[in-house]
C-alpha cells in the first residue's frame, strides 16, 4: 500500500472533497486510489461543522461543540463519510455512508478520536462511539458503511474483468 499526501479542497460537500482528492492523486501518481472525507453534521447547528469537522475539532474540540449545544434539547446529528475511488484519467466513483444519532450531554469514553466521545448512534445501546470497541463501532460507523459499499463494488468490478 502506498500512502501519499491528500490534496484537500474546501467545499460544502464531502463528495466534492473526496472526489477531488482521489482524482488528483490518481492522475499525479498514475495509480488507482481511494480518498475519504467525513464529517459530523449537527441539525440544530444547520449541519455545522459538516465538512469542516477536522478543523473545528482542532479549534473547539468536544467542549466547544457542547458549549454551542447548551440549552437545547434538539441534539440530533449524523456522521457521514464519502470514500472515492479513482483510476488515472477517469472520473471518481463515490460511496457514501451515514450513521444517525445525537450529541450527548458530556464526553464519555476514551476510544476512537475526534467527536466520538460526544456522538451516540441511534441504533446503538446508548454508548458513545468512544465507549465502543473498534469492532462494535465498525458495525455502525459511517466509514464502515462507505467502505463496505466500495468493497462490494470493487468485488463486482473485479469479477467483470
Amino acid at each position: 500500500m502506498l500512502v501519499a499526501p491528500k490534496i484537500e479542497i474546501q467545499s460544502e460537500t464531502l463528495e466534492e472533497i473526496a472526489s477531488y482528492a482521489a482524482e488528483e492523486a490518481a492522475n499525479r501518481l498514475g495509480l488507482s486510489v481511494v480518498a475519504e472525507d467525513a464529517g459530523l453534521f449537527i441539525h440544530k447547528l444547520n449541519g455545522f461543522p459538516g465538512p469542516y469537522s477536522s478543523d473545528v475539532f482542532k479549534r473547539l474540540g468536544n467542549k466547544g461543540i457542547l458549549k454551542l449545544m447548551e440549552n437545547t434539547s434538539r441534539r440530533s446529528a449524523k456522521f457521514s463519510s464519502v470514500a472515492a475511488f479513482c483510476a488515472p484519467q477517469s472520473r471518481p466513483r463515490c460511496f457514501a455512508g451515514t450513521v444517525v444519532g445525537y450529541i450527548g450531554l458530556d464526553p464519555r469514553g476514551a476510544s476512537g478520536f475526534g467527536f466520538d466521545p460526544i456522538f451516540i448512534p441511534s441504533k446503538g445501546d446508548g454508548r458513545t462511539f468512544a465507549q465502543m470497541t473498534v469492532k462494535e463501532k465498525n458495525r455502525l460507523s459511517h466509514r464502515a458503511v462507505a467502505f463496505r459499499k466500495l468493497s462490494k463494488w470493487l468485488l463486482k468490478v473485479r469479477a467483470d474483468w
